[in-house]
């Protein structure tokens, strides 16, 4: 029998209905995420900002290196990024924020497992602006202390572990299995969509003032902070509330002065050695691993690859790596409709993955002479972000809501978490070796993609791929 009543804990500003909300929380929970990557991505494109060459600024303008703030006389470089290492100390901040991330990411499922989502998510949004923000504030109050920026990185990499958890866990409550991949290969484009954004506004100010593009990404994240505050409502409360009906059984009535029933019998959030124990966690687990290492080295060391490749400024190599975030809206979108229609999404990830390695090393091979040829960056950007994509969505959302739970809805967040964690584990290592081998060469990194693919299709196989 119900018993115990509760007031409901919901937004202050909700006036809409609950059938209208699932829309409504699709385009909400898109936005939100999409704050998230914006704020990540003006690392990338201020890279190449903060070690250049002084010969090619004063090519530009007749002002002395002596008279630009921060810059050194040898190379305008801004310190402590002037010296010849620089690759592995840019490298360095990579690692921090994606290590802080992943280990962050296995605590942050079961804790919004237990804490309302809504508020979760905004105290996480709010505190990622304000690191990024700082950041930012590193050019302005001329910072040049690397310990500042890695702690930095460090923190908002373990703030902005609040978002992905939570926002697949309110979409995976509000959409059932039919067509989720489809859905999901959407909604999960706000990943691309946040880093084209995110390079185009820390394109706009890179040359003239890099603080910029961290700082207006992170008030951006603070702002839709409090926008979720205001509106997320986290999960489909037809089902859970008492509402006042009309003749006919309508429930498209407004959310308003609603009351939680709550059963004696709702199940106790799962534990994280019990979301190990489903069925295909840890392998899928481990593939997105080799896949996200892969997806984050593009994110974070192609606008660079592409100055010292095609010798175009900050700006243009920002501009032009936003299309292969476009190939990866495609691709994401691909392969959600085809793992649908075949109701294999493990098969789906392994043709693509099996398709990506030969691209990457085509794009290697002819993006040095030929960087023009704009539509090799759209492809491998669609097969590569594609098994990602896939894997963190409807594949994750699937084993969250597996048949061995018996109904237990409250495993989504921490199965995500696992699985989002442990690929973070590759994000992390990715980029960090991209600083490493790219001072032996561009090819080296190339190499180590490809085998990073190879390994993702292994290691997915002993699930069967089916």
């Amino acid at each position: 029998s119900r018993t115990g009543f509760a007031l409901s804990l919901l937004p202050p500003s909700v006036v809409l209905s609950p059938c209208r909300y699932r829309a409504f929380t699709f385009s909400l929970t898109f936005l939100l995420y999409t704050s998230f990557h914006l704020s990540r991505k003006p690392i990338s494109i201020v890279k190449s900002e903060l070690h250049k060459n002084c010969s090619a600024l004063m090519d530009l303008s007749t002002t002395s290196s002596s008279q630009l703030p921060g810059f050194t006389d040898t190379d305008c470089s801004w310190k402590p990024f002037d010296k010849s290492n620089y690759k592995q100390l840019l490298g360095a901040m990579d690692y921090s924020f994606l290590c802080a991330y992943a280990v962050g990411m296995y605590l942050s499922g079961i804790i919004g497992e237990r804490l309302p989502i809504r508020l979760y998510l905004s105290v996480g949004m709010l505190m990622s602006g304000l690191f990024t923000c700082l950041f930012g504030l590193g050019y302005v109050y001329n910072i040049h202390s690397l310990s500042f920026y890695i702690f930095v990185q460090v923190a908002n990499g373990l703030v902005q572990t609040t978002g992905w958890p939570s926002v697949v866990t309110c979409i995976g409550n509000w959409f059932g299995k039919g067509r989720r991949g489809l859905i999901m290969g959407i909604w999960n484009s706000h990943t691309s969509v946040g880093n084209i954004l995110g390079s185009l506004i820390a394109g706009y100010w890179v040359s003239s003032n890099w603080g910029l593009s961290f700082i207006v990404p992170g008030v951006i994240i603070a702002v839709m902070g409090v926008v979720c505050f205001l509106f997320l409502i986290e999960r489909n409360w037809d089902t859970e509330l008492l509402l006042p009906q009309e003749d006919g059984g309508s429930v498209c009535v407004p959310v308003q002065q609603l009351v939680v029933v709550k059963s004696e019998s709702e199940p106790s959030a799962i534990s994280f050695m019990g979301a190990l124990r489903i069925p295909g966690v840890i392998e899928f687990s481990l593939c997105l691993l080799f896949a996200k290492l892969v997806s984050y080295t593009f994110l974070f060391w192609l606008p660079l690859y592409i100055t010292k490749a095609a010798h175009l400024d900050a700006k243009k190599a920002g501009d032009l790596s936003t299309l292969f975030d476009v190939g990866g809206i495609v691709g994401g979108i691909l392969a959600g409709v085809i793992s649908d229609k075949l109701g294999k999404r493990a098969t789906t990830c392994a043709v693509m993955l099996l398709l990506a390695a030969p691209t990457v090393s085509l794009m290697c091979r002819v993006g040095q002479r030929h960087f023009t040829q704009q539509s090799m960056l759209v492809v491998c950007g669609g097969l590569v972000n594609g098994p990602y994509a896939l894997i963190t969505t409807a594949v994750s959302a699937d084993l969250g809501t597996h048949k061995s739970l018996k109904g237990n809805s409250r495993a989504l967040s921490t199965v995500t978490a696992i699985i989002d964690g442990t690929g973070s584990v590759g994000a992390a290592i990715g980029p960090l070796l991209a600083g490493v081998l790219s001072s032996r060469g561009w090819d080296q990194v190339f190499y180590m993609l490809m085998a990073a693919d190879f390994l993702a299709l292994l290691v997915g196989s002993k699930c069967g791929w089916v």
